[in-house]
């Protein structure tokens, strides 16, 4: 079976748990032959791989959203737009769900429209003066101009790209892997499979309420826009695929067809971690430990405060930071400031390195995310019989306390941001070697009973027989109607 991925923002540029995932559906579907499509934020990052490629990857397509756009003056001309294909392009920067059979036909299809003559086109020039005069009337005309160019500019470019041959499409991510995966199913007729490790939607919405390079008139617009995003996936998608049951939920929610949507969660080769011993029981320094990426997601900052806290009631405390350091170099710098304002001492930066090495020594995994799916941090934390104290995001609850599983809790689950209650958290549970060592066991447990990786894998396999068995059918049958009609 020949299958395409699709992603954003991840592999094999960035190393995080989104890129293990692949790497390990890769390295462990060895039967089935893959195509990578990766999307990256920045053309510097070409080339520039984090993971070795496996070898049944037969071939890995690479698109920035920073390239640029073929240049003005297309030998074919720019054909003004029918009535159907402006209402989509005005539905789509509206924050409406387009009829995207339209966009996808006009921009994607044998006789692409030029995105760069489209944006210089009196078409695109009417649609801004459009909107200036209903919704954006009280939007400065030049600031409405350039927001919906740059909002248009990426989508529309990458509808461009041409379709690789598989048998099937999954994307990794609704969003802008989403809609080319949306694209890809549409002309290939062959079926789309999503899985999202975080709720896209929601975390562009958390980003751009707190960006300030988004005007507050303009925040809705972009979080309509990548909304309607989702859904172009969401809508061609034969199977979507969350981590936890508060996900689906959420994707249900946000449009997603309850008959599609099923609960795969993350599994873990536990061999890797047979061999760590458990916690030693003998009186020492407490040693925690993080594994992560120093990113803002990660909220590192909220971390430092916390073990300054409990530095105050356990001097001789420890904390690690294992995981790469160099993908945000000023996040990076502003953290080693904020410990040296301090005066907090024994925090010290690992950088990458193998878990496996680092989880020996430590009494307790630490996670203070703002936003996460289901880490795989706290799994391989669980596996080696370590307790965790984690944020309340994503799938950690449900993690760390089960889902009436009757096992007990793994750790602590803290509010975000809040450094006096994840301080707070570390220290009701180290302050107690019982506690702590019972809650390793059952966080084992529970891994050993819903996490393994040999059930993720075949939850995926059986998937992806579903879809070629099933999913070709009709699958484009309702756009096909819309865009006909």
């Amino acid at each position: 079976m020949k299958i395409c991925l699709i992603m954003e923002g991840c592999y094999p540029y960035v190393v995080g748990g989104v890129s293990a995932w692949v790497q390990m559906l890769i390295r462990q579907m060895p039967e089935h032959q893959f195509i990578l499509v990766s999307i990256g934020a920045e053309s510097k990052q070409r080339g520039q791989f984090r993971y070795e490629i496996p070898p049944n990857v037969t071939e890995l397509q690479e698109y920035f959203l920073d390239d640029p756009v073929e240049p003005a003056g297309s030998p074919i001309p720019v054909e003004p737009l029918r009535p159907a294909q402006r209402q989509a392009l005005l539905d789509l920067v509206q924050g409406k769900v387009p009829d995207w059979p339209q966009l996808l036909e006009l921009f994607g299809g044998s006789h692409p429209c030029s995105v760069q003559d489209f944006l210089m086109s009196a078409d695109f020039l009417d649609l801004v003066q459009g909107l200036a005069e209903s919704t954006g009337r009280n939007t400065p005309f030049k600031d409405l101009f350039w927001t919906l160019r740059s909002m248009l500019l990426p989508a529309l470019k990458l509808l461009r790209c041409p379709v690789p041959q598989a048998d099937v499409y999954h994307s990794v991510a609704t969003g802008y892997a989403g809609l080319l995966g949306a694209k890809f199913s549409y002309f290939a007729g062959k079926p789309l499979l999503i899985t999202e490790h975080g709720i896209y939607t929601r975390e562009r919405e958390e980003e751009i309420l707190k960006a300030d390079w988004v005007p507050g008139y303009f925040k809705p617009t972009w979080i309509g826009y990548f909304r309607a995003l989702s859904q172009a996936a969401y809508r061609q998608a034969y199977t979507i695929v969350s981590l936890f049951r508060g996900a689906r939920e959420l994707q249900i929610d946000l449009g997603a067809e309850e008959g599609k949507c099923r609960v795969i969660p993350n599994g873990i080769d536990m061999g890797r971690f047979a061999d760590i011993p458990p916690l030693d029981p003998t009186p020492h320094p407490l040693h925690i430990g993080a594994v992560l990426r120093i990113v803002p997601i990660k909220d590192v900052k909220t971390m430092i405060y916390s073990f300054h806290r409990v530095k105050s009631a356990l001097p001789e405390a420890t904390l690690d930071l294992i995981g790469p350091y160099d993908e945000d170099p000023d996040y990076y710098e502003e953290c080693r400031a904020l410990i040296q304002r301090l005066q907090c001492r024994d925090i010290r930066f690992v950088g990458r390195a193998d878990v496996t090495h680092w989880l020996p020594n430590l009494d307790l995994v630490l996670l203070t995310s703002i936003s996460e799916g289901q880490p795989f941090v706290l799994l391989e934390a669980m596996a080696a019989h370590r307790p965790v104290v984690a944020t309340n995001v994503g799938a950690c609850r449900e993690i760390i306390e089960g889902a009436d599983d009757g096992l007990g809790p793994a750790g602590r689950v803290v509010p975000v941001m809040s450094p006096a209650a994840i301080a707070e958290g570390i220290l009701a549970i180290a302050s107690d070697p019982a506690q702590l060592r019972a809650m390793a066991e059952n966080g084992y447990r529970r891994v050993l009973r819903f996490y393994q990786d040999k059930d993720f894998l075949a939850a995926y396999r059986s998937l992806y027989r579903e879809a070629i068995h099933h999913g070709n059918r009709e699958v484009n049958e309702p756009w096909r109607a819309s865009a006909l009609g």
